[in-house]
């Protein structure tokens, strides 16, 4: 049929069922060749949609997607990045001119991806601008599932937009994704892009 995109309830197992056996949704997610909207709570009035992203293919292909979509009157998008910061080592018996000169770079390390971050999050927000939406954009430090999933309770979102990595076999059961932490943890709908 060449969906665009496949529309789906939730209906969440416990972590030792879903690890060993899955679920449908996260069947046809990992199988799909196009976008899935994973529904655990309908939407009646998509006002405000958080979207993430981190400088992938993924995340450009669902920044690409959700600016193809004509927006509601006044709706809302919301960029989002979080950015992984460096920490400087631990030094204890370093000289203190040594100490120093570690921190300080880490500090210029730190600030240039907070300023790649807001470069890519100003770029996303032009092109969401340009297809009519409403766009605000949020940079944070911190875990990005974690920070992602605030971002979505800050703002009161109805929809939350990431792009699917396609991790495969034992290393996807084990460590998982944003995106599939978003769809265990999300308290709102999620739009995976593929």
């Amino acid at each position: 049929m060449r969906a665009d995109i496949i529309v789906m309830g939730w209906r969440g197992h416990g972590p030792v069922r879903r690890l060993l056996a899955g679920s449908v949704s996260r069947g046809v997610l990992r199988g799909a060749s196009c976008a899935v909207l994973v529904v655990r709570r309908p939407i009646r009035e998509l006002r405000h949609v958080v979207i993430g992203v981190d400088g992938s293919e993924n995340a450009e292909r669902a920044l690409k997607f959700l600016a193809a979509l004509e927006p509601a009157h006044g709706a809302r998008a919301t960029v989002f990045r979080a950015v992984d910061i460096m920490h400087a080592p631990t030094q204890g018996l370093a000289p203190a001119a040594t100490r120093a000169i570690v921190a300080t770079e880490v500090k210029r390390i730190n600030e240039g991806r907070r300023a790649a971050a807001r470069k890519d999050l100003s770029r996303a927000a032009k092109t969401l601008s340009s297809a009519g939406w409403k766009v605000d954009q949020a940079v944070t430090d911190g875990a990005p599932l974690r920070e992602l999933l605030a971002t979505v309770s800050n703002v009161g979102a109805d929809l939350l937009v990431v792009g699917a990595k396609g991790v495969t076999g034992l290393r996807h059961l084990l460590l998982g994704s944003v995106a599939e932490g978003a769809l265990n943890r999300s308290p709102v709908p999620v739009l995976v892009v593929r």
